[in-house]
């Protein structure tokens, strides 16, 4: 392996290694914003559905508790019966 092809393969993989590192952090903020809009609302809200969306869309979609089209689809009417 020339030495070109060396320090090319060594940035590629620190390229791959810092946006693994970026998407972990960005679920990680999602799943921690579903914690807290569960601690907010209750059992209005459902937290797990909230942290299998992040999972599923990578963190794409982060819930803002604030923001009602944010957490919209993890909303739900909460009945006692």
């Amino acid at each position: 392996m020339s030495k070109m092809n060396a320090v090319l393969f060594a940035v590629a993989f620190i390229v791959l290694v810092n946006l693994w590192i970026v998407e972990a952090n960005t679920i990680g903020v999602c799943i921690r914003n579903c914690a807290q809009c569960k601690k907010m609302f209750g059992p209005y809200f459902e937290g797990q559905l909230c942290a299998d969306a992040c999972i599923k869309f990578k963190g794409k979609m982060i819930p803002d508790c604030e923001d009602l089209t944010s957490i919209a689809p993890f909303l739900s009417k909460f009945s006692q019966y």
